[in-house]
């Protein structure tokens, strides 16, 4: 594997993950209030939103999304969400050993991305933290990505970097940002429905 000068990584199914019961939950309070009843796959479907699965459940149950959005972000609480959160148990290792700066890019908002971090007592293991919204754009948009190379001063200058996450939107910010997009193949309720190609597939941090 090639060696960088800087790392970015997803948060959510990349270095932390939430108890399972967590997501079936949100989601059924989420679709009482949609009148819809979500399957505990579905819950999982809408909360990992891998690809154009979520998009494409909630256009077949005729949901509008920003209606969805504005729903999951008032029955979410952030202290339930951080209470509910684990690390993986690779993660502390892999970022413990690292020199080079390293950032975050989340589509998880600072809200709940704030609490995430001070729940876990990791929030001084990254160099910079950058939560997606629509101002400074959604993974596969490079946006975010470059917002967060230029807070570590590393922006297209000669610096090689990587960006790891579970999910094909983070192999496409990667790419489209010009960083190599590492494939981070957590075991989750989808795993076994996806296939993600990016340049370097790993099921633990371990193998980088």
């Amino acid at each position: 594997m090639a060696e960088y000068d800087f790392w970015l990584f997803d948060l959510d199914g990349t270095l932390v993950d939430v108890d399972p019961a967590y997501p079936v939950d949100v989601m059924e309070r989420v679709g009482d209030r949609l009148g819809q009843g979500f399957s505990e796959r579905e819950a999982a479907l809408l909360w990992y939103g891998q690809g154009e699965a979520r998009r494409s459940l909630l256009a077949e149950r005729e949901v509008d999304p920003q209606r969805f959005w504005d729903i999951f972000h008032e029955e979410e609480d952030p202290l339930a969400r951080a209470d509910a959160t684990y690390l993986y148990d690779d993660v502390e290792t892999f970022l413990s050993e690292r020199t080079e700066p390293v950032g975050l890019v989340t589509h998880c908002q600072e809200y709940l991305t704030g609490p995430i971090l001070d729940g876990l007592d990791i929030g001084d293991w990254f160099d910079t933290v950058v939560c997606c919204d629509d101002d400074i754009g959604w993974k596969p948009d490079p946006e975010p990505v470059h917002r967060a190379m230029a807070d570590l001063g590393v922006g297209h200058n000669g610096h090689t970097g990587a960006l790891a996450g579970d999910n094909p939107g983070d192999i496409g910010a990667a790419w489209n940002a010009g960083l190599d997009g590492i494939h981070v193949e957590r075991d989750s309720p989808l795993s076994k429905d996806r296939c993600v190609r990016g340049d370097h597939r790993v099921r633990s941090l371990r193998e980088l």
